[in-house]
Formats: structure tokens, sequence, C-alpha cells
């Protein structure tokens, strides 16, 4: 059974539209069923949904996100088989398969028809079977975070990394900021922490035009869920950059600073806190040096964080997965 890699529609999308397009493409093949994988979160009657399916597009939609985080797979493929099970069964919809099919899947299958608040947003989608999503909004959230992959997005700061590093040099051989380290207490070293990691991430975000927007309205919540994930996406990749800093500061200053030079230096017998004081203003220093250098990172690299954004089949993972049934 071929896998094909299409993205079908361009982000924010609705459930009818995405099943529109799949139709289209199995129309085109002379497919009989398609089965399509999408990271879109999809909500159909104002619920969010794993999937849908419809017999009278021959389209099975299913919503990575929507499984979770964990157990994906098996998740997906569970989904797929109650899906496929109702649709190929002789009878089909038609027939009391369906609701045999819902009962062992937990009751999870139900007839669209059958939800409440259906909405304008359905299109033509007026029947066929969904399977609602368990766990609210927090698995959903995480689900879109996994599908994004933040540690992509950790690998390419390089281009920070190196502004940053510049800072840590010149920090560290700065008697002022060794005074400075040791005067400030915890609570303020705590908060230039939070703010040069913010100060990155919004530098980040802003330079390379990650924030979604759209003109319809329906599309919203999507939109609204696109940035929350995109946000969240930098601000794990930028905390993996300043770990990273803390880690080279705390390295360098082992090696080139010792007890008693420091101690000259601050004026008292310096001990291990003050070496981590050190260490940690040097690193919100730095960090705020590498949101300098976010504006030298590659576009295309840092877009990728960008939930709504996706790259082409040949540079990144598709928007959408279609593999054709039996």
């Amino acid at each position: 059974m071929p896998v094909v890699h299409d993205p079908l529609v361009t982000p924010p999308a609705l459930a009818w539209e995405l099943v529109d397009a799949a139709r289209r493409r199995l129309l085109d093949e002379d497919w009989e069923v398609l089965v399509c994988l999408t990271d879109l979160p999809l909500r159909i009657g104002g619920r969010t949904v794993v999937g849908h399916a419809s017999a009278s597009h021959g389209v099975v939609l299913i919503s990575l996100p929507a499984v979770g985080p964990v157990a994906v797979r098996r998740r997906v493929l569970q989904a797929a088989v109650g899906f496929l099970n109702s649709l190929l069964a002789p009878g089909g919809e038609e027939d009391g398969t369906r609701d045999g099919s819902r009962r062992a899947h937990g009751r999870r299958l139900q007839r669209l028809e059958d939800l409440v608040d259906l909405g304008d947003d359905l299109g033509d989608l007026r029947s066929g079977l969904v399977w609602l999503s368990r766990g609210g909004p927090a698995r959903l959230l995480f689900g879109m975070l996994r599908a994004n992959r933040p540690w992509r997005l950790a690998l390419r700061l390089y281009r920070a990394l190196i502004a940053a590093l510049a800072v840590v040099v010149v920090a560290l051989v700065t008697e002022d900021v060794w005074r400075i380290a040791a005067a400030l207490g915890w609570p303020r070293l705590a908060a230039a922490a939070v703010i040069s990691v913010l100060a990155t991430v919004v530098s980040l975000i802003a330079v390379h035009d990650l924030w979604e927007s759209s003109s319809n309205p329906r599309a919203r919540d999507q939109i609204l869920l696109f940035n929350v994930v995109t946000t969240l996406t930098v601000v794990i990749g930028v905390l993996a950059l300043y770990v990273a800093l803390f880690a080279i500061t705390g390295a360098g200053a082992s090696l080139l600073i010792t007890r008693g030079v420091l101690s000259e230096a601050i004026g008292r017998h310096a001990g291990l806190a003050d070496y981590l004081a050190l260490v940690w203003l040097v690193t919100s220093l730095s960090t705020v040096g590498g949101a300098l250098g976010a504006g030298l990172e590659a576009t295309s690299a840092v877009r990728e964080a960008a939930y709504g954004y996706r790259p082409s089949d040949e540079t990144g993972r598709p928007l959408a997965e279609a593999a054709p049934g039996p």
C-alpha cells in the first residue's frame, strides 16, 4: 500500500476543506479509500476529534495531535482500523456494523449527525463517523507540540549561540561583572534569567514573523492553537540554548577564574555560591546577546518552529500523509 506525501491544503484549514482536498486526490489517483494523516487539529461539530470517516467521500481523516503525545502509532492504528472496519464492512454505515464497531472501540465512534451544535463550519460534511478526542485541551496541545518537534529549533540556533559565546568570553574576564554577580541576590539573578529568555523568545518570533494571523473568523481557534504551540516551541528551544550556555560558562569559569582571583575582586572569600552566581549572570547576559544574534538566524530554519509553516517534501516533513485503502 503506497504512502503519498501531499500538503493537500494550506493551514489554517477546516475539516471539510481537508476532506474535500483528499477526495480530489482520491479521484485523481482512482483509489477506493484514502486514509489521510494530518498534524492539523480538527474540530467538527464543536468537538475536538481524533478523526472523521465519510463513506460518501471514501476518505478517512486522522489528526495526529488529537491522539496525544504518547503511543501515537498504536492510537493512530486503532483509529484507522476502527474507521476502515466501519466503512469497508458489508453494508458499511447502513447496517449494524457501525454500531458494533462503535461498541468495540469504547463508543468513541459516533455519527456526525448525532452531535449537537454542529455549527456552520462543516461544509458538506453532514454525515459519517467521528472519533471523539479524550484528555481535553492539554492532550491536544501536547500532541501538537510533539508534532512540531521543538528539539529541531534548539539544534538550529547556532548563530545565536555564537553571538552568545562572544558575550561569555567578554563577561568572564570582566571584574565588574564578577562584583555585580556577587552583589546580586538570587531573586534578581532569577529575574535576569527570565528577562533574558523572554527577550530572546520575543526577538525570534518578531524578527522571523512566526506569529500567525488569518482573516477567516472560523479559523480563529486553530490560529490561536498554532500561536500557542509556536511560542512553546521557541521557549523550549531558547531554554535549551540557555542550558547549553550555562554549562559552557561554568566550564569556562572553573578553568579561567581561580578562587583567589575571584576573592580578591569581590573583597571576600569566594565560595561555590559566588561561582554559581557569576555563571548564572553571565549566562543571562549572553542569552541577551543571543537574542541579538537571533536576527542572523536563517529564516527558513527558524520558520519551522511556526506551527502553520510546513516545508516542501524535499526539505522537511509533510503536512499530511495519504495512504490509499485496500
